[in-house]
């Protein structure tokens, strides 16, 4: 008997166990390739448009207005991913790197873009609180036009030149409309629309998130240098920094338990502040720090692409304490 096709949803559930691998692909392909990949940097932000829709296709509007009922759990994030977080980049990246700005504002810039869309992938396998994690994904990205030029403003200063509303514009082409576009498809359709092009939507964002990476790495790869030590510090510092994200969205986590912040849920809202305050929508970053800052700044952003996802794999093990449950198809 011939054997039977491979469905689009197969194949993206295949192509999700490879997460971890799609980053570091990408920077290695820039890397190798640069003059090759340059070339596709003009339609980056279309390919990240691409990636934005695939996710937003899973938000509903709704599952907005049942968390905001309890929004503690929603300002705890807050208060970690884009208040104490930024702080303390700011504070050991200045501690580590003295006057080198560049490399500076590239790290504060990483911790001020959104939490990132697949950290919803990460929360169901993890058993988290998935409306929560929505609306933590579209609040976050709703708000990135402003939260993002306004943290990095509030925290560099004129420590670097910067055009702020072009950073802000560029956010909302690629983050905001993309996002409205695909709430409003899920809603209108009922989730219809979703569920006929989403399976096909998942391995073409895959797809589009190499080619990002590897666009934007092509831009920054004559500054890779292996025998540059300045190069591996800063890899160390971001692995550092992915850990220390994660730990303070658990540490939260457990503040909100101990003071009976959460109401009910308890465990799940946990996971879903801990995934969301780890992970950054650091494809953003990259395109954010190659548009908008010196070449140097973007360093951050794509060594912190490379171990993101790995390390977040690491962290939910050893924090959660939870076996990944596995994703019907």
């Amino acid at each position: 008997m011939p054997n039977k096709p491979v469905t689009a949803i197969e194949l993206n559930n295949f192509l999700d166990r490879f997460m971890p691998l799609f980053a570091p692909l990408g920077v290695i392909l820039g890397i190798v390739f640069p003059l090759f990949f340059i070339g596709l940097r003009p339609f980056v932000p279309l390919l990240f448009g691409i990636i934005t829709l695939s996710g937003a296709l899973k938000l509903k509007a709704r599952d907005l207005l049942l968390t905001v009922r309890n929004p503690l759990p929603i300002i705890f994030f807050f208060l970690t991913a884009h208040l104490l977080m930024p702080l303390a980049v700011l504070l050991l990246s200045t501690l580590i790197f003295g006057n080198d700005s560049d490399t500076i504002s590239g790290y504060v810039l990483l911790y001020s873009v959104p939490t990132a869309v697949s950290g919803f992938i990460w929360v169901s396998i993890f058993r988290g609180d998935s409306a929560l994690a929505l609306t933590l994904i579209l609040v976050d990205t709703i708000l990135a036009p402003l939260v993002v030029p306004g943290t990095v403003r509030l925290l560099l200063g004129t420590r670097v030149m910067m055009d702020m509303s072009g950073m802000a514009i560029s956010l909302i082409l690629m983050i905001v409309i993309p996002t409205i576009i695909g709430v409003f498809l899920n809603e209108t359709s009922r989730g219809t629309i979703p569920e006929k092009i989403g399976p096909f939507m998942g391995p073409l964002s895959k797809v589009c998130l190499v080619l990002v990476i590897s666009a934007n790495s092509s831009a920054v790869a004559h500054q890779f240098d292996p025998q540059n030590r300045r190069l591996w510090i800063i890899g160390a510092v971001c692995i550092a920094f992915v850990t220390l994200g994660f730990s303070l969205g658990k540490l939260f986590g457990l503040i909100g338990r101990y003071f009976r912040f959460f109401e009910e849920g308890k465990r799940e809202k946990e996971v879903s502040i801990f995934i969301a305050s780890g992970l950054r929508n650091i494809s953003a970053a990259m395109t954010l720090a190659i548009e908008f800052f010196p070449a140097a700044a973007a360093l951050p952003a794509v060594l912190g692409i490379t171990f993101q996802q790995s390390i977040c794999a690491v962290m939910a093990r050893l924090y959660l304490g939870a076996s990944p449950k596995k994703e019907k198809t």
